[in-house]
C-alpha cells in the first residue's frame, strides 16, 4: 500500500541526511525534555498532596504508570520522526477537520489553565524565598518564558531546557534531608497498596491524569520533527533504512525521560510523606503551600531547596506548555511553525506562544481558584487523554500514514492498554 507521504524534494529535506549526533547525552533531547517537563509545579501539587495525604501509600502508583507513560510518549515520537509531521498535522491530513480543531482546541484551554496555575506557583516559590510580590514574580516568568521562545534559536534553547532537568535532582537532595523509613518507603512503591476508598480512589485518577497529559504527545512528537529538520535529516517514511538505529534513539531517549520523571515524583512523595504525613499536615493543595508546610518541619534548606526546585521545573514546564499548543495550532490551520524559525518566519505560531503564555498569566489576577483551575484543566485534560491516544494510535497503526514502519505488535497492545486504562480513569474522575 502506498504511503501518503511527499517526496524529499516536495518536503523541504535534502536528499543527505545528516546523522544524530553521537554520545548517550548529546542523542538525549525530545523525551528527556518531556519527561521532566511532567514534572511541573502542578504535578508537584499533585504529588506533595499525595505523600500529604496517604503517606507512602500511593508511591507504587508511579511504578504502575510508568510503562504506559514510557509507550504512548515513545509511540508520539515515532509518528514525528517517521512521517515528518507533528501529531495534529496527521490528524488534519487523514482526519475529519472538526476532530483536530476541537482536539487542539482542548488542549489550548487545558494548557492555558496549567499555565496559569504554573506561573503563580512559580510566583508564590520566589515571593516565599526572597519576599515580594508574586504577582510581578508571576509577569516577569511570563515574560522571561516568551522572549526565551521567540528569540532563542533551537539549539540553544534545546540545551537550555535539557539543562534545567537537572533541577529536578533539587527533590532527592530534598529526600537526603528527610528520615525517610526505606523499608517501610520501598515495600510500598514496589507492592500495590489497594483500597477502595473515594480519596484514594480520587488520587490515582490525579496521578494518572498529571503523568499522562495530552500536551506531552504533541510536544514530543512536534520536537522530534523540529530536530530532523535542524539535523536536516529524511522523515523515517522516506528513508526507512535508517529506522532502526533512529527508534532505538527515541526508545532510550522516552526511556530515560519518563524513568527520570517518575524517579522525581517518588523523591516527592517520599520527602512529603517523611515530613508532612507525618507530623500530622495532610491537606497540601499548591506546591508553595507544600514548601512552606516544610520550613518549620524539615527546615531552612529542605525548603529552600524545595522551592527553587518549584522555580527549576516552571521554567522547564511552561514553555513546553505554550509550545506544544502553539505546535498542535499551526499544524491543525497549516501555519508555518518550528522555534528554529524566527519571528517573522512564523507569527502566528510565536503569537499562539505569547498570548497563551501571557493568558495563563491573566489568570493569576482574577478571583479564580488556582485550585478549582487545576481541577478543572485535569477534567480537560482526562477528557481528551483517552481520546488522543486512541487517534495516536490509530495514526502510529496506520500504513498509509506510517509505511512499513507501524507499530510492531508489543508496542499495540501495550498502547491500547495504556489507552484504555486512562479512558477508564477518566470515567473514574467523573464518577467520583
Amino acid at each position: 500500500m502506498a504511503v501518503e507521504q511527499p517526496s524529499a524534494e516536495q518536503a523541504g529535506y535534502p536528499l543527505l541526511t545528516v546523522p544524530p549526533p553521537s554520545g548517550l547525552l548529546r542523542r538525549l533531547g525530545p523525551g528527556l525534555i518531556t519527561g521532566a517537563a511532567d514534572d511541573d509545579p502542578s504535578g508537584i501539587a499533585t504529588y506533595s498532596q499525595v505523600g500529604a495525604q496517604f503517606g507512602y501509600g500511593l508511591a507504587w502508583t508511579m511504578l504502575f504508570s510508568l510503562p504506559f507513560m514510557i509507550v504512548i510518549q515513545e509511540i508520539s515520537g515515532r509518528i514525528g520522526a517517521v512521517t515528518g509531521r507533528g501529531i495534529a498535522d496527521n490528524l488534519r491530513r487523514h482526519y475529519r477537520p472538526w476532530l483536530v480543531r476541537s482536539i487542539v482546541a482542548l488542549l489550548l484551554v487545558a494548557n492555558t489553565i496549567n499555565l496559569g496555575a504554573d506561573l503563580g506557583a512559580m510566583g508564590a516559590a520566589v515571593t516565599l524565598l526572597l519576599g515580594g510580590n508574586p504577582r510581578l514574580y508571576t509577569i516577569g516568568f511570563g515574560i522571561l518564558c516568551v522572549v526565551a521562545e521567540i528569540f532563542l534559536s533551537y539549539a540553544l534553547y534545546a540545551g537550555f531546557l535539557k539543562w534545567l532537568t537537572v533541577s529536578l535532582f533539587a527533590y532527592v537532595a530534598v529526600v537526603l534531608t528527610a528520615h525517610v523509613p526505606w523499608s517501610q518507603a520501598l515495600f510500598a512503591t514496589i507492592v500495590p497498596h489497594l483500597s477502595f476508598g473515594a480519596g484514594q480512589a480520587m488520587a490515582l485518577v490525579a496521578v494518572l491524569g498529571t503523568t499522562i497529559s495530552p500536551y506531552l504527545f504533541f510536544w514530543q512528537s512536534a520536537l522530534e520533527v523540529e530536530d530532523r529538520l535542524k539535523r536536516k535529516a529524511l522523515p523515517l517514511c522516506l528513508k526507512p533504512g535508517a529506522a532502526k538505529s533512529q527508534l532505538a534513539r527515541i526508545r532510550t531517549d522516552t526511556a530515560i525521560g519518563m524513568v527520570v520523571s517518575n524517579l522525581v515524583a517518588i523523591f516527592i512523595i517520599y520527602a512529603t510523606a517523611a515530613t508532612l504525613n507525618a507530623t500530622g499536615v495532610t491537606d497540601i493543595q499548591t506546591s508553595s503551600q507544600a514548601a512552606e508546610a516544610l520550613r518549620p518541619i524539615a527546615g531552612e534548606f529542605t525548603f529552600a531547596v524545595f522551592a527553587a526546585g518549584i522555580v527549576g521545573t516552571g521554567l522547564l514546564a511552561v514553555p513546553v506548555l505554550a509550545g506544544s499548543g502553539a505546535y498542535a495550532l499551526s499544524e491543525a490551520f497549516r501555519w508555518r511553525e518550528g522555534l528554529d524559525r524566527r519571528l517573522l518566519q512564523a507569527k502566528s505560531f510565536y503569537a499562539t506562544i505569547a498570548v497563551s503564555t501571557m493568558a495563563g498569566v491573566g489568570l493569576n489576577f482574577t478571583r479564580l481558584d488556582p485550585v478549582k483551575a487545576l481541577y478543572w484543566s485535569a477534567v480537560v485534560n482526562g477528557v481528551l487523554a483517552a481520546p488522543v491516544m486512541a487517534v495516536i494510535m490509530l495514526i502510529a497503526a496506520n500504513g498509509r500514514i506510517m509505511g512499513r514502519l507501524t507499530l510492531p505488535a508489543p508496542m499495540l497492545i501495550a498502547g491500547w492498554i495504556a489507552t484504555m486504562i486512562m479512558a477508564a480513569a477518566s470515567v473514574g474522575f467523573f464518577v467520583l
